[in-house]
């Protein structure tokens, strides 16, 4: 469960002032997949970012229950200096889980090659994001937080993310951004749209993708 209580986010950008979140009160249900949809600079990543705790909000506060994945997808979050198989154990080492087991279902999920051995600052962005979400996926937590990763790679990786991603669905749930509405529409039961600093939830993810499309072709 996530609970959004009177949450308020807003930063200046070139000079002017940008609401992302504008005294927002909502409620995520549990074990439940909603997409997150939103134009361009609505400020979703940021949203994710909120509900992980990495960005502090102007005010309000956010509650959570159960465990939770750091934002999979958004850039950073490895040390850059160390090789993906090292970052690998580290994080298995701070979550509790089997450091064998997690780098046996990185390495095969990822498909990194001799680069899982390599330092993480040479790998492309690309890279990253499947070291990110193959470390994510291999993590059992109860929501998972996902930021636009299943559009890495060529189409058998995407098809693999998502075959992944749906089986850890069957016993979490997720809050997923997104650009892609069939894609939500495969992934998410449900879902929600920010704009203008308010986010519109639907139980209905068909909902949610007609009325972002409403929003995107309005005045």
């Amino acid at each position: 469960m996530i609970r959004l209580q009177n949450l308020c986010k807003s930063f200046n950008f070139r000079g002017e002032s940008k609401v992302v979140a504008d005294n927002l009160n909502v409620t995520f249900p549990s074990g439940v997949s909603i997409g997150l949809l939103g134009r361009n600079g609505a400020g979703k990543s940021t949203l994710l970012r909120m509900i992980a705790g990495s960005v502090t909000p102007d005010s309000g506060r956010i509650l959570t229950r159960g465990t939770m994945s750091w934002p999979v997808g958004l850039a950073g979050g490895f040390h850059q200096d160390l090789t993906g198989a090292q970052n690998v154990r580290f994080i298995a080492r701070i979550y509790g889980v089997d450091t064998g087991e997690l780098l046996d279902f990185v390495a095969g999920f990822a498909d990194l090659g001799m680069h899982f051995h390599q330092p993480v600052r040479t790998y492309s962005s690309g890279m990253r994001a499947r070291l990110g979400f193959g470390v994510s996926m291999g993590i059992r937590f109860d929501t998972y937080l996902v930021d636009e990763v299943t559009s890495v790679g060529d189409s058998n990786f995407k098809a693999k993310s998502e075959a992944v991603f749906l089986e850890r669905m069957a016993r979490s749930g997720a809050i997923v951004v997104t650009h892609a509405p069939p894609m939500m529409r495969r992934m998410c039961q449900a879902g929600m749209v920010l704009e203008n600093g308010r986010l519109t939830y639907f139980d209905d993810v068909g909902d949610a993708i007609a009325y972002h499309w409403e929003v995107m072709n309005g005045p």
